[in-house]
């Protein structure tokens, strides 16, 4: 008997599946300046409308959270995840995301499980005026075992180049506004999972899965919003480090992130990884979101103006002045 593609564990036809059942959704996402779809070597998006455009660019995955989606079989938020990690990213630098690409790497391809991760980007690219124009799925049998899949995604998004954030603006006195998170969005997970090994334990009346697959928040709607009424100075995804480690990220030399953590909303399902886990308060904020999702600074005059505009942020801190830019009182 012949040796073939298939016998050694990689299933084109199942590939082909994938995209029959994609391809109507993802075309859903295109606008006018995506000028071809899917199949071609490359994908193309035609630039128009700015003055001094500048592309920003940004990639991320979803970790460990993934094995939970896995081990649950709800496959449908990941793809929200994945989105929501590159977009929330450039978003910080004021960036309108333009096209989204995803990569799909699996030990066996089952198209069915495929396409509701992929049609979970879908959703999130719909929500953000993002087109989804290209990406690549990969059957590597030996690399991962069947029933394992991993996904990451790239986004590339748009501004102004005198429109940029990058912190520059923030002084002394600017006050520092929080942004709710969904939850744990996709950060943390390895911990996570070593404190709640059994998903489908209750928490709050539903099995605990429901809750740490609760996708990563889409921030794109309203800093947009916000970017209309006032002059933001900088701003924070708080990921992987938590508080701690992004924050500091945009605050210039001289300048310190002084941030009241009793005035963090943090959720419950944190607050009972942090008490079942042991885990010191310092570790807790070094590590996940605790409830913060992302961080605006803006000049104090303003801050009304932010909570008008966006009724679930509130203040949690200021801009002072001290050499360790940040400092958790």
């Amino acid at each position: 008997m012949s040796n073939t593609y298939k016998s050694a564990g990689v299933d084109k036809e199942e590939g082909y599946k994938t995209v029959d059942k994609i391809k109507a959704a993802v075309a859903e996402t295109h606008n006018k300046n995506v000028l071809n779809g899917i199949g071609s070597f490359g994908a193309f998006y035609e630039i128009g409308g700015y003055k001094n455009p500048v592309l920003v660019s940004g990639t991320d995955g979803v970790g460990t959270k993934l094995k939970i989606a896995l081990d649950t079989k709800k496959y449908d938020s990941i793809g929200i995840d994945c989105f929501a990690m590159c977009a929330n990213d450039i978003l910080c630098h004021g960036a309108k995301p333009l096209f989204f690409l995803d990569y799909l790497a699996c030990g066996k391809l089952d198209s069915d499980v495929a396409a509701e991760i992929v049609l979970g980007m879908v959703n999130a690219c719909k929500d953000n005026n993002c087109a989804l124009i290209g990406g690549e799925t990969a059957e590597m049998p030996g690399m991962y075992q069947p029933g394992d899949y991993d996904v990451a995604g790239f986004c590339v998004g748009i501004v102004e180049k005198d429109q940029i954030i990058d912190g520059s603006k923030i002084k002394k006195g600017n006050k520092i506004i929080a942004l709710p998170s969904s939850g744990f969005h996709s950060n943390g997970f390895s911990l996570v999972r070593k404190i709640f090994p059994d998903f489908h334990e209750e928490f709050e009346g539903k099995p605990i899965f429901e809750t740490l697959l609760v996708p990563t928040r889409l921030y794109y709607q309203p800093i947009h919003k916000l970017m209309e009424v006032v002059d933001i100075h900088g701003i924070a995804h708080i990921t992987g480090g938590g508080l701690i480690e992004n924050v500091p990220r945009i605050i210039p030399n001289g300048l310190c992130a002084s941030i009241d953590i009793s005035k963090v909303q943090i959720p419950s399902i944190m607050l009972e990884i942090e008490k079942r886990g042991n885990i010191a308060r310092t570790e807790m904020f070094g590590t996940f979101n605790m409830g913060v999702g992302m961080v605006v600074v803006v000049a104090e005059e303003n801050v009304q103006k932010v909570l008008e505009t966006l009724p679930d942020a509130y203040e949690i801190g200021e801009i002072t002045e001290n050499s360790e830019k940040i400092n958790l009182l």
